[in-house]
């Protein structure tokens, strides 16, 4: 239960953080936090995580889908016990709901943070979060997955 309430708490904090880039930001100039390594930028993604695919809406949608049915198959057919895996699934989980609502509603995504230090693309709390999500999910296959099968994912059947 908790890991689920950490999911709705981060897709809270993602869409309450694209509604205040998108009621104070959007039509200002970027607002720099420290000059030339972080900023605010207002920025509408259409395409996938940094930019990349520029307006593949529908395959987006499609491909969080598919995303949201494997991952609610692996809940019902697998105990999922390892805290590893829960946290990198509801952290992958936040962040792909996250975007995916901001393109069915709005046809592209609010990205806002700004990395300027090595040129890094805009991106947004839910991009945040997939990334941290996939990086837990492979420690945990990369390093537990072989050596705690009893504890990290069994089969129900």
């Amino acid at each position: 239960m908790i890991y689920i309430c950490l999911t709705v708490i981060i897709f809270g904090v993602d869409i309450a953080t694209k509604f205040l880039a998108k009621n104070h930001l959007a039509g200002s100039p970027s607002i720099p936090l420290i000059d030339d390594v972080f900023h605010l930028t207002y920025v509408e993604n259409r395409g996938a995580a940094f930019g990349i695919l520029q307006g593949g809406l529908p395959f987006f949608i499609i491909v969080a889908a598919v995303m949201a049915v494997v991952v609610v198959w692996l809940l019902r057919t697998y105990k999922i016990r390892h805290p590893l895996m829960k946290l990198g699934l509801s952290f992958l989980c936040s962040g792909a709901l996250g975007n995916t609502v901001d393109r069915i509603m709005q046809g592209y995504v609010v990205d806002f943070f700004d990395f300027r230090l090595i040129d890094f693309p805009v991106f947004n709390v839910a991009d945040i979060f997939v990334c941290l999500g996939a990086g837990l999910l492979a420690v945990f296959f990369v390093f537990f997955d072989d050596k705690d099968k009893k504890r990290g994912c069994e089969n129900e059947d």
